[in-house]
C-alpha cells in the first residue's frame, strides 16, 4: 500500500475535524488547538497552511455555488469550523514559531559540509535575526543539535560549546556590572584600574579557561592580537564557548546602558561604547586569527558586521557626533582602523552607510583626511541610494569638515551649503543646525586665512553659528549643540575676542564631556589652551593645554601637537621651574580625569612632541 503524502495526512486532519464539530463532539476551542498539536509535525507548518488553504477555498467555492439550501446549510456549517482550525493554526503558530525556527537551523547547519558548520552557527545567533534566540532557545538548539552529532565530531564541539558559553555566561551574569559599583561611580570601560575594572572582575566570575585567559589579556592591557597568538589552535568548543560568552555580555551590558536613560553619566554614550568596543574586539580577533585559523576570522569578521549593523538601526547611533569612546588601553586606542578593512566586502546598504559615516569622523580625528573623504563620499552614494536622508546629510556635513581641515574652504562652503538645502527641503532640523554651524564654522575659517579685516563678513558667519546653536538648543540635541559652542569659540577666539571665546569653549568641553565625544573635548580644550595664553592666564592655560594634549593624543588624534607646541613655547617663556609649579597646583583635578598614570605621563608627552 503507498504512503500517504504529508499533504493528505494534512487534509485528512483538516476533514476530520470539521466532521467531528458536525457531529457535535468538539465542546471548546482548546480540542480543535490539541488536535492540532497531536496532528502537526514541527518544521512542516507551509505544507499543513497549503492544506488549511485548499480546503478553504474549496468550500468557499461550494457555498457561492450549491442552490439547495440544506448542503448550503452543512457547507456554511462546515466553513465555520475551518475558520476555527484557521484561528487556532494561527495560535499553534504563535506557539511554535520559535520551534519551527529552531528545526529549519538544525536543518541548515545538518545539510551543509563540516567546514561550513560555523558560518552557519555565526547566521543562525545573529541578533538581527527576525527571531533572535535567547537562552533558552540556544540550550533547545544545542539539545537537538546533539541528536545529530553521534558520528560527527564538529557538530559535538558545537553544541558542546554552546552549552559551555551558557553556563560561562550565567556565571557572570549574576555580577555583570559589579565592578562599577567597586570602583565608586566609575561607569563605561575608561578610567578604570586594570585590577578593578571589568575584564578582571569577569575573569574571576567566569571560572572557564579560554574565556579567562581572553579577558585577563584585556585586564592587562594587552592587545586581542596577542590573544590569538598565544592560543592559536584552540578547539572548536572553545571557539564557540568564547563567542556565545561575548555575545551575551555585550547584550547585557547594553540592556543595562540603555535603561540608564536619565543618568548623564550612562545611558546612550554608553550603549555607543559598547557596540564600539565589542565591534573592535572581533575585528581584532578576526585580524589575529587571519593566518592561523581562516574559519575563525572569517567568522569574527561577520559577528563584527552583525554588530555594526545592530548599532547603525539604534536611535542613538551618532550621526553627527563621533567617537564615542569610554573604553581605554592601547590595545584599543587605534581601534577604528581595524574596522575599515572588513568593511570593504560588505556590500551598498543603508547600514553600511551609516558605519562608514562613523568611520570617517574618527579618521578626520586622527587626522587622515583623504580617507575621511572618501569614507563620507562613499556613505553620500549608498545614503542617496537608500533614501537614508539623515544619513545623507549628516555625511554632507561630515565632508564640509573635513574640507576644513584640509583647508579647502570653497568645497567646505558647498558642501555645507547643500547639506542646508535638503535639509530644509526634508525638514531635518538636526541636520540643519548642523549645516548652519559648518557653514558659519568654514566661513569663519576662509576669512581667517584670507586675512580678511572687515568684521561684517565675521558677523554674518557667527550669525549663522548663533543661529545653529538656538536650534540644537530648541532640539535638545547634546551633541550638535557641544559642535556648536565649540565653533563659536573658535570663531571669537580667530576675531580676537578672548573672553567670548572661553566662555563658549568652556560650555563646550562641559557637553562634550556629557556627550562622550572624546575628540571635541580635546579640541575644546587645546583652543581654550590659546585663549587663556592670550589673556596672560598662563596656570589655566597650562591646565586646558596639558588636558587637551593628553586627550587628543590618547585617541591617536594628530591635533594633540597644537597644545603641546603651545605649552612648549610657554615653557620657555616662563621657565621650566614655574612651569611645573603651575602644573604640580592642577594635579588633584588632572588626576581625577585622567587618573595618575595620565598625569605621569604629561611631561613625556612634551618630550615627544620636542624630539617630533
Amino acid at each position: 500500500m503507498p504512503e500517504i503524502s504529508l499533504r493528505d495526512q494534512y487534509l485528512e486532519l483538516i476533514d476530520n475535524i470539521i466532521e467531528t464539530t458536525l457531529k457535535g463532539k468538539i465542546s471548546s476551542v482548546e480540542q480543535v488547538y490539541q488536535m492540532l498539536v497531536k496532528g502537526i509535525t514541527s518544521g512542516t507548518g507551509e505544507i499543513f497552511e497549503l492544506a488549511l488553504s485548499e480546503r478553504l477555498t474549496n468550500l468557499e467555492t461550494q457555498v457561492a455555488q450549491e442552490k439547495d439550501d440544506l448542503k448550503k446549510a452543512k457547507i456554511t456549517r462546515s466553513l465555520r469550523a475551518i475558520k476555527t482550525i484557521e484561528t487556532q493554526w494561527q495560535r499553534w503558530q504563535e506557539q511554535n514559531k520559535i520551534t519551527e525556527v529552531i528545526s529549519g537551523y538544525i536543518k541548515e547547519i545538518t545539510t551543509v559540509k563540516p567546514e561550513e558548520y560555523l558560518t552557519v552557527l555565526c547566521r543562525i545567533i545573529d541578533p538581527n535575526q527576525k527571531y533572535p534566540l535567547n537562552l533558552s532557545q540556544l540550550q533547545q538548539l544545542a539539545k537537538n543539535l546533539q541528536q545529530f552529532a553521534i558520528d560527527k565530531q564538529e557538530l559535538r564541539e558545537i553544541s558542546q560549546g554552546i552549552i559551555q558559553g551558557i553556563t560561562s555566561w550565567q556565571r557572570i551574569q549574576e555580577n555583570l556590572l559589579s565592578w562599577m559599583y567597586e570602583q565608586k561611580g566609575s561607569l563605561g570601560f575608561g578610567g578604570v584600574a586594570s585590577e578593578k575594572g571589568p575584564w578582571t572582575s569577569w575573569s574571576k566570575l567566569v571560572k572557564s579557561e579560554i574565556p579567562e585567559i581572553f579577558f585577563k589579556t584585556l585586564a592587562q592591557e594587552k592587545s586581542v592580537i596577542e590573544f590569538t597568538e598565544e592560543n592559536p589552535n584552540i578547539s572548536i568548543s572553545n571557539w564557540v564557548e568564547l563567542t556565545i560568552v561575548l555575545q551575551f555580555l555585550q547584550r547585557g551590558l547594553i540592556n543595562w546602558f540603555d535603561q540608564q536613560v536619565y543618568d548623564i553619566q550612562a545611558g546612550p554614550k554608553l550603549s555607543i561604547s559598547t557596540f564600539l568596543t565589542f565591534a573592535v574586539i572581533w575585528s581584532q580577533l578576526a585580524n589575529g586569527w587571519q593566518n592561523k585559523q581562516s574559519q575563525y576570522s572569517e567568522n569574527a569578521s561577520q559577528i563584527m558586521l552583525q554588530i555594526l549593523r545592530t548599532f547603525a538601526q539604534c536611535p542613538y547611533f551618532p550621526l553627527h557626533g563621533g567617537i564615542f569612546a569610554s573604553f581605554s588601553g592601547s590595545y584599543l586606542r587605534d581601534a577604528i582602523n581595524y574596522l575599515d578593512a572588513p568593511l570593504k566586502t560588505v556590500e551598498g546598504t543603508q547600514e553600511k552607510a551609516r558605519i562608514l559615516t562613523l568611520l570617517g569622523y574618527s579618521q578626520r580625528a586622527l587626522g587622515n583626511y583623504e580617507r575621511s573623504l572618501n569614507f563620507h563620499q562613499e556613505a553620500v552614494k549608498i545614503a542617496n541610494f537608500a533614501k537614508d536622508e539623515p544619513c545623507e546629510i549628516a555625511n554632507l556635513n561630515h565632508l564640509s569638515r573635513t574640507y576644513v581641515q584640509q583647508k579647502n574652504y570653497s568645497q567646505a562652503i558647498n558642501y555645507s551649503q547643500r547639506a542646508l538645502i535638503l535639509s530644509r527641503q526634508t525638514g531635518n532640523r538636526i541636520g540643519e543646525a548642523n549645516a548652519l554651524v559648518n557653514l558659519g564654522y568654514a566661513e569663519v575659517m576662509q576669512a581667517k586665512e584670507t586675512n580678511i579685516r572687515e568684521t561684517e563678513v565675521y558677523e554674518t558667519a557667527i550669525n549663522y553659528l548663533q543661529q545653529g546653536l538656538k536650534l540644537t538648543e530648541k532640539l535638545g540635541d547634546m551633541q550638535s549643540q557641544a559642535l556648536c559652542v565649540s565653533s563659536l569659540g573658535i570663531a571669537y577666539l580667530i576675531t580676537a575676542e578672548y573672553s567670548q571665546a572661553i566662555k563658549f569653549l568652556e560650555t563646550a568641553f562641559n557637553m562634550s564631556q556629557i556627550a562622550g565625544d572624546l575628540y571635541l573635548q580635546g579640541r575644546s580644550l587645546a583652543y581654550l589652551a590659546e585663549a587663556n595664553y592670550h589673556l596672560g592666564n598662563y596656570e589655566r592655560t597650562i591646565y586646558t593645554g596639558c588636558l587637551g594634549m593628553y586627550l587628543l593624543e590618547q585617541i591617536a588624534a594628530n591635533e594633540w601637537r597644537q597644545p603641546g607646541g603651545l605649552l612648549t613655547i610657554l615653557k620657555g617663556q616662563i621657565g621650566v621651574d614655574k612651569f611645573h609649579l603651575y602644573l604640580q597646583q592642577h594635579r588633584p583635578k588632572l588626576i581625577a580625569i585622567i587618573g595618575v598614570d595620565g598625569y605621569d605621563y604629561l611631561p613625556k608627552l612634551l618630550i615627544k612632541y620636542q624630539e617630533e
